[in-house]
């Protein structure tokens, strides 16, 4: 889509997206005339280790002229890959004396509380790299022992011999006074300007010692490989014309650019996945469906997640590679609200030694991938299971990338047969419903578990295998629709394309909810909102628009729920409504209530700006046009039995199109299953809206 001289008043707004197996672009193109915008989408594999290499691939693959582009936003998976595949660099920790060793004691969290042999994690900081400095901090924020900077002269001789790459610091109740951690860091950089520092108190101001050190340990982990790779990218994109200031996706659902998620890579824990459910939200509430259940499902993970009322719900006490077997690594980062396990394409299906099919959350991944791939593959995985039940064309495998090899994939099937007394095709069925009771219990957690009815909320279904599941995911736990979207398979980068400049800011405030918090909590929203507005000033943004949340709870107890305030319900007058909105929304999400004080512990302020990016308006639809299938094949639809199904190309589905399940759309990067007693309709958007 190169531009010549008489398209030069285009303007064309950009989004790339590296994940772990391709990297993905959209581009809305619009005219001088402000009239519909036409999207384009690429996908092309990603280039480890110079992801930007398939940025720059992907650019070239659409034609893309880079000097015609007036906003490019980027998502990555780098920082969470460096992470679990512990390629960071050497991190040196500063602490407060006798705290050293809150890393390794972390928390008593064990999933597996009975299991006598468990170990946990092991602290990303040895401890011969885990140094302390002489001064204290009261809980109030007051000093009771002066900083003894003289102190960090050794410890940094110490880190220069060891090879720190980049140090961590994190003080005692720097949440409540970040003073001694600032002149740290400040003494840091003139005695080594060229070593990176991440300060806590410059992440989060939330407590929990632990909580708080991991975040400042994650963030310096993953700090020079983020920083080099972003400056890269845009030094990249410079080179070829770029105009414009890039904008990196934040797991927050908003943008910062690349000097503030270099600073601060840990903020892009969930880039990808926070882009795809803050496009969901959108979507949802662009076609009327406010309530939505997004579903994410990759080559090896499905992602899911819970809307209401158009908004995503955000965390700040994030777990990385939290499992049933680990208790992880806490990151108080604001993320995106999402549950996530080990079941995309590349799931492996295997028997334990009971005789029990289980699928993921080892996966095959793309090298060398499923067994129908035909590059050494011999497990069989989900991917293989679909192909032989005739939900994915053998014929326009992964898009025609793929000749299957069907040989292989059927071997690897038939040995899961033979261990559960079945064959081919029954392992193929097996595997798809294990993988589909694997799903459903990650979107019961998002639902069911948080007091909410999923018979109440659309699905949102995108990624390469989200359409595949989705209707029946959705037919099981009663939802009636089923929207794919029209960009489904680089879903992600359409949602950081519509996405907002935002920031989060915490403060631990600890007040009892009675006539006297205003008092308690006006400093605090004072210097929040002073700070917002400063910040976004410097940056060169207007003034954002301030939203706040309070973290409360029930005296007595440990942890708290957040919810939406106005500061002027902190008056005296308007306690009770805002006891009340914490009392429903303890019971959404406990069963019950506590006739017990209320205690305010914590601020959250979201500071955003809207960048006023104009979406395509939907085209006019004329209801119940019939298209004719490209061809028909069998399709084993599990429950529902084999049919011959209609076999219809997505390009070939124009708005007010309308067919019947049992039926097969197909794709670039996916596929729609729709299952008997369905019906299809494609709206102004050219969404896949599927009544199910």
């Amino acid at each position: 889509m190169e531009q010549s001289p008489a398209d030069a008043a285009t303007r064309n707004l950009v989004a790339s997206d590296v994940g772990g197996t391709f990297t993905d672009l959209v581009v809305f193109e619009t005219g001088a005339d402000g009239g519909p915008a036409r999207i384009h989408t690429a996908k092309r594999a990603t280039t480890p280790p110079d992801f930007h290499e398939g940025v720059i691939d992907v650019i070239d693959h659409l034609g893309l002229d880079v000097s015609t582009v007036d906003s490019h936003v980027h998502g990555t998976t780098v920082v969470i890959n460096a992470i679990t595949e512990r390629k960071g660099a050497t991190v040196g920790l500063i602490t407060t004396s006798g705290f050293r060793d809150t890393l390794a004691i972390a928390r008593g969290n064990r999933p597996d509380f009975f299991n006598l042999a468990y170990s946990k994690p092991e602290p990303l900081v040895p401890r011969y790299l885990r140094q302390e400095v002489p001064g204290r901090l009261t809980y109030t924020g007051e000093e009771r022992e002066p900083l003894q900077l003289d102190a960090l002269d050794p410890i940094l001789e110490q880190f220069d011999e060891a090879g720190v790459d980049a140090v961590a610091v994190a003080l005692m109740h720097s949440w409540a006074n970040p003073d001694h951690e600032r002149r740290v860091v400040e003494a840091i950089r003139e005695r080594r300007p060229q070593l990176p520092v991440v300060a806590s108190s410059g992440i989060t101001r939330e407590w929990r010692e632990y909580e708080r050190t991991s975040t400042a340990v994650l963030s310096a982990f993953v700090q020079p490989t983020a920083a080099s790779y972003l400056h890269r990218l845009d030094d990249a994109l410079k080179e070829r014309g770029l105009r414009t200031q890039t904008l990196v996706m934040q797991s927050n659902c908003g943008l910062a650019s690349i000097d503030e998620a270099a600073s601060t890579p840990i903020t892009m824990i969930e880039s990808g996945p926070a882009a795809g459910f803050r496009g969901a939200a959108l979507l949802g509430s662009l076609i009327g469906e406010p309530n939505v259940i997004a579903l994410d499902i990759g080559g090896t993970t499905a992602k899911c997640s819970l809307i209401l009322d158009g908004e995503t719900s955000i965390i700040s006490d994030y777990w990385i590679e939290r499992s049933r077997d680990s208790a992880g690594y806490p990151a108080l980062v604001p993320v995106v609200d999402l549950v996530e396990i080990g079941a995309g394409g590349g799931s492996i299906a295997s028997v334990d030694p009971f005789g029990r099919l289980t699928v993921g959350p080892e996966s095959a991944g793309a090298s060398p991938g499923p067994a129908s791939y035909g590059a050494g593959g011999v497990h069989a995985t989900t991917t293989d299971a679909n192909l032989w039940l005739g939900r994915m064309s053998r014929d326009d495998f992964c898009g025609g990338t793929i000749e299957p090899d069907l040989v292989a994939a059927e071997a690897a099937l038939t040995s899961v047969g033979a261990a559960i007394g079945t064959d081919a095709d029954g392992a193929a069925r097996a595997i798809i419903r294990i993988a589909n009771n694997n799903m459903i219990n990650a979107l019961k957690l998002v639902s069911v578990n948080r007091g909410h009815d999923p018979r109440e909320f659309a699905m949102v279904a995108f990624g390469g295998g989200g359409p595949l599941h989705a209707t029946a995911l959705a037919r099981t736990l009663g939802i009636s629709t089923v929207v794919v979207p029209a960009t489904a398979s680089v879903f992600s980068a359409w949602g950081m394309l519509t996405s907002d400049i935002r920031r989060d800011y915490f403060a631990t405030v600890l007040a009892d909810v009675d006539a006297n918090l205003e008092g308690h909590v006006t400093t605090a929203v004072a210097e929040m909102g002073a700070q917002a507005n400063r910040e976004f000033a410097a940056s060169g943004h207007p003034a954002p628009v301030l939203t706040w949340h309070g973290r409360f709870r029930y005296q007595g107890q440990e942890h708290a729920c957040e919810v939406d305030i106005e500061v002027d319900e902190l008056q005296a007058d308007a306690i009770g409504t805002l006891i009340e909105r914490f009392g429903e929304e303890y019971e959404a999400q406990y069963t019950y209530r506590l006739d017990t004080p209320v205690e305010l512990v914590g601020l959250h302020l979201v500071a955003t700006e809207d960048r006023g990016i104009e979406l395509p308006q939907p085209e006019p639809t004329d209801d119940g046009i019939d298209v004719e299938p490209t061809s028909t094949r069998r399709v084993d639809f599990d429950e529902d039995g084999i049919h011959d199904a209609d076999i219809y190309a997505r390009r070939d589905l124009v708005p007010g199109a309308t067919f019947s399940g049992p039926a097969v759309v197909e794709g670039e990067g996916t596929a729609i299953v729709v299952g008997p007693n369905c019906r299809a309709t494609v709206d102004g958007y050219r969404n896949v809206i599927v009544r199910v």
